[in-house]
């Protein structure tokens, strides 16, 4: 048991090396967070997940994976700046405050029947079903779907664990090392992810409507401005 605290202390200095900097996705997180708690916990599970694919990829092929993605990985940034830009923009676009509706005169009704409580009704319970499961399943799949592709989509997250699985050695690429290694991984990038989830869910029940829009405007503005950062040196043609 001894022999695998080695290399799960080494994966879990790297899950955190890579999930600590406070990124677009870090931001995105905290303001998923400050909306809705359960998705974005689904989201933070999504980030984790790449964090470990990548490394479980870049353990076993290492130096064949940086090979092969740096020549495209100018590219790469490219793409995932207008991906960020279009986040950001959005963002910005709706991080306003929502001005009260007027109140609408009601006309008067016929009061209906009710309905007998004891008899069920089918096109209710449908209803009811499909809004629930809307809420409940949908909306966190769809999160931790869409937080996986705008991660994967940085080549960063690639080399920096193709780096270092390299510089580890074989050692890390067979048996009980390897999966301890990766196991390091996923549980501290997985922490820290749901630690952002925590402070994002607390400052969101604390702070007034107007300071979170503000929240949200700098929140993106700072993914837009990442966007832009990532994008140079641009690839060039030929």
């Amino acid at each position: 048991m001894s022999e695998l605290m080695t290399p799960t202390l080494a994966g879990a200095a790297a899950g955190l090396g890579v999930a600590m900097p406070m990124g677009a996705m870090s931001v995105l997180l905290l303001q998923e967070a400050m909306r809705d708690r359960r998705t974005a916990v689904a989201a933070a599970a999504g980030i984790a997940a790449v964090d470990l694919g990548y490394a479980a990829l870049a353990t076993a092929l290492g130096p064949w994976v940086a090979s092969h993605i740096s020549p495209v990985e100018a590219w790469v940034r490219l793409a995932s700046t207008v991906i960020l830009l279009v986040i950001a923009g959005r963002g910005l676009a709706g991080a306003r405050p929502k001005a009260a509706a007027p109140p609408v005169p009601t006309p008067a009704v016929p009061t209906p029947a009710v309905p007998d409580p004891t008899v069920p009704d089918p096109a209710t319970d449908l209803a009811a079903a499909g809004a629930t499961r809307t809420a409940t399943d949908l909306r966190p799949a769809k999160a931790f779907a869409r937080y996986i592709a705008l991660t994967a989509v940085n080549p960063t997250t690639a080399l920096y664990f193709a780096a270092l699985t390299t510089a580890q050695g074989a050692s890390l690429r067979t048996g009980p090392a390897g999966a301890a290694f990766l196991v390091g991984v996923g549980a501290a990038s997985l922490l820290w992810q749901q630690s952002l989830v925590a402070l994002g869910s607390l400052a969101g029940a604390r702070i007034s409507t107007s300071a979170r829009v503000w929240t949200f405007r700098l929140g993106y503005g700072l993914v837009a401005a990442y966007a832009l950062k990532i994008a140079f040196p641009l690839p060039t043609l030929g």
